[in-house]
């Protein structure tokens, strides 16, 4: 499979730049594998293709406010941090990417907040646009910690033409949100309202969760043609034993499992022993899906409507079929439906 197999032309206009005005309310489109056959809902109708014992795997990362605005000493330059992972919190070293980097050189000094109330200091260049930081702060971890997140605004993707508002430190992140360290939302779990939850709980689904922190690297731009030599950014995750056990019972017993999410696919297939059965699991990942991809824990996935080349689009590919899911990305154009992490849904049956 190559790259060039996963472009396709996208209209602006479709790439969604705000999400719908209810979590459950945005469009769902239904893919079933077996029949070939496409049809259109609302998303709150997802409950009306499960039943009693069967489960959904959620990804309960937390995203955290990321991107920083600042200036550069001396010059006083506008410069745009985007904190990936903190690397030693008694030192306060941040992992980072910078824009401009050309502008960035180690020693220089960063100034964040109205009165410059809080100093980096570049203390290393570790790639073309990554940087290492050590913020200089006089206080426990805690109030730095607070300090700095109160300096950060959500970390929207690049294909949404606006500064974050408010509202999107609540949109931007699923309602189940509980273990922070993401910069991307699994922006599939942000369709589920309370009210949802309630109601799949009530018909006998079951919930389980699992931890994957979204990097930036989803969104990197895949530079091969042969998707054999393409690496992605390794994240954490963690499977626990509840999970495990939950999940191997349903599937035992024939119920389906529904990963919510690509970032929980990639969990799940990584975590997945010989026999098929989910085995616990804590550390990274860096596996790559794409097709043709033996899928052996899951009978269905939710996920956004993601944009060409995306790594993402991949996965769902390799799951659904690529005939199949290219086809229902046509037809999500013909038909209008939104791109993007605020975009409509897709479910995926098998």
């Amino acid at each position: 499979m190559k790259l060039s197999s996963f472009n396709f032309k996208l209209p602006e206009e479709l790439i969604a730049q705000y999400p719908s005005e209810n979590r459950d309310e945005c469009r769902l489109m239904v893919v079933n594998r077996k029949d070939g056959s496409i049809s259109h809902h609302i998303f709150k109708e997802i409950i009306n293709f499960f039943d009693d014992g069967d489960v959904m795997v959620f990804n309960n990362t937390k995203v955290f406010p990321a991107r920083l605005y600042g200036t550069k000493e001396k010059t006083g330059a506008c410069i745009e941090v985007f904190l990936l992972r903190e690397l030693n919190a008694e030192n306060r070293f941040w992992d980072v990417l910078v824009e401009p980097a050309r502008k960035i050189r180690i020693g220089n000094k960063l100034y964040f907040g109205e009165d410059d109330s809080m100093v980096a200091e570049v203390i290393d260049n570790t790639t073309s646009r990554g940087r290492t930081l050590r913020f200089l702060f006089d206080g426990d971890h805690d109030d730095f910690k607070a300090a700095l997140y109160a300096l950060g605004n959500t970390p929207l993707p690049e294909y949404i033409k606006r500064k974050a508002e408010p509202d999107d430190a609540d949109r931007y992140q699923c309602i189940f949100a509980e273990k922070e360290g993401a910069v991307m939302a699994p922006a599939a779990g942000t369709h589920f309202s309370r009210e949802l939850l309630t109601r799949l709980e009530i018909k006998g689904i079951k919930k389980g969760f699992l931890t994957l922190h979204s990097g930036r690297g989803n969104f990197r731009e895949i530079d091969v043609e042969d998707l054999t030599k393409h690496r992605m950014d390794s994240e954490d995750m963690e499977v626990n034993e509840e999970l495990v056990e939950m999940v191997n019972n349903a599937k035992d017993e024939g119920h389906k499992v529904c990963a919510v999410g690509t970032s929980v696919l990639r969990a799940l297939a990584t975590a997945v022993c010989m026999n098929g059965h989910l085995m616990t699991y804590k550390g990274w990942t860096n596996k790559f899906i794409f097709p043709p991809y033996e899928f052996s824990v899951c009978d269905a996935m939710v996920s956004n409507f993601h944009t060409p080349y995306s790594t993402m689009l991949m996965m769902v590919a390799a799951f659904g079929g690529y005939d199949l899911v290219m086809k229902a990305y046509e037809e999500a154009i013909k038909e209008k439906y939104q791109f993007g992490c605020y975009g409509d849904a897709m479910l995926v049956l098998r």
